[in-house]
């Protein structure tokens, strides 16, 4: 059972020092039960593949049945399994898991897609 309570004209092009500090702010969170079903191990796998074009944006597991990690929890609304984006200096969250559960098992391609499709966007925040 899942509980979902849970990047022409006059443009001025960025320097890579400033690329580097945006996706800094930018963290991948994805939280998960006690014991772990194939889609969220095929999520956190996919994950990892698709952040390889972001190699500046962390990604931290957490699991949402340890008692330490309670206040992130509640935080993010997250009392289960979920993947969110977050933005470290304006706090903003993209709440990513039905994305990720529709198509972890049965379309990594189109996980990855849609994930760098997030990503860009939030990164543009």
């Amino acid at each position: 059972m899942l509980l979902f309570v849970s990047c022409n004209g006059n443009k001025q092009t960025e320097t890579t020092a400033e690329k580097s500090n945006a996706t800094a702010e930018i963290q991948v969170i994805q939280f998960h039960s006690e014991h772990r079903c194939v889609t969220c191990n095929k999520i956190e796998e996919l994950t990892k593949i698709a952040l390889k074009k972001y190699p500046n944006v962390s990604f931290t597991l957490v699991n949402a049945d340890d008692k330490k990690n309670e206040e992130l929890c509640t935080q993010f609304e997250a009392f289960g399994s979920a993947l969110y984006l977050y933005n470290t200096k304006t706090k903003k969250i993209k709440n990513l898991s039905h994305m990720a559960f529709m198509n972890a098992g049965s379309n990594p391609d189109k996980f990855i897609t849609e994930f760098n499709n997030n990503m860009d966007a939030f990164l543009k925040l």
